[in-house]
């Protein structure tokens, strides 16, 4: 069964066609040809062999019956030595059927499988040689400004998982955020749990600061969402910590009394010890010690 960390990638191109051509020109340099389509293609890539042969996904600029340019985007988790045949296959299959130019896209979760990925694929035949273009999803580039994160949310999805603990954090994080605001319910959960699983704990509690911060005013159904679970998982939280805390200076209440009934005559040293202890248990033990105990080192040793 294919896993998130190859599914969810793949569904921001399905979702947003424009990201293959805005990566590929991120890790080419070469800038796509000018399109006013862009559009979705088969992900089957069949000939008359009946081995069927099916990439990631494929993405057309330009006309889909006559397109300009098309991209086979491939995900890939680990190398694949199989993937050294199949790759050339899907080019040229996409080639012969659309009758237009063709490249390949290949992202990757780490760096050893991207370079593994950009070897080049000799075919045998002399100077036909494939150089997939390859990009290391930490590398995308930072995504800061929230006008292009909201252009393209999808980007501003990579971005985050790459650069959420480099020196922009917060800025990327904001972008993010303010991705999710123009996304729809179903996309933005998606891609809200798809980065959250991929942040550190650091970066997670920074973009719920951001997200709970009131600064902006957020309209999404998606971020007014998850701004009403945060207050209400805040809420359970504040309570539970207050029974907690209160609890506990009952018990630091008691072991006092405890003490100063047997006699015990407690400075204001050990006070401050007993009131910044903040273990439950420790109290109890204490407490225990204290009913028998001859002395105060009996007690708290």
């Amino acid at each position: 069964m294919p896993s998130a960390p190859h599914e969810v990638p793949l569904d921001l191109f399905r979702n947003q066609p424009a990201l293959a051509p805005e990566l590929l020109q991120a890790v080419s340099g070469i800038k796509p040809p000018e399109y006013e389509q862009i559009s979705l293609g088969s992900e089957a890539l069949t000939d008359c062999n009946p081995t069927e042969y099916r990439c990631d996904s494929t993405v057309l600029l330009g006309d889909p019956e006559r397109p300009d340019l098309a991209i086979v985007v491939e995900i890939q988790l680990r190398p694949d030595r199989r993937k050294r045949y199949s790759w050339p296959v899907y080019l040229s299959t996409l080639r012969a059927r659309r009758e237009c130019a063709v490249t390949l896209l290949v992202l990757c979760p780490n760096k050893a499988t991207a370079d593994w990925c950009r070897q080049p694929i000799e075919s045998g035949h002399h100077g036909w040689i494939l150089r997939p273009w390859v990009l290391s999803l930490t590398e995308v580039p930072a995504v800061t400004d929230v006008d292009q994160a909201r252009s393209l949310p999808e980007l501003a999805v990579l971005s985050t998982v790459a650069n959420a603990d480099g020196p922009d954090r917060k800025a990327v994080l904001t972008a993010f955020a303010e991705a999710l605001e123009v996304t729809d319910r179903d996309k933005g959960e998606l891609y809200h749990d798809y980065v959250r699983s991929q942040l550190s704990e650091a970066a997670r509690h920074c973009l719920e600061e951001i997200m709970q911060a009131g600064v902006y005013e957020w309209q999404s159904d998606f971020a007014l969402k998850h701004i009403a679970e945060g207050k209400a998982e805040g809420k359970i939280e504040g309570k539970a910590e207050g029974k907690i805390e209160g609890k506990l200076e009952g018990e630091i209440e008691l072991l006092l009394v405890v003490l100063e009934s047997r006699g015990f005559e407690v400075g204001d040293d050990l006070r401050q010890r007993i009131a910044s202890c903040q273990d439950l248990e420790q109290i109890h033990v204490w407490a225990r010690n204290a009913v028998t105990a001859s002395s105060l080192d009996e007690v708290f040793d």
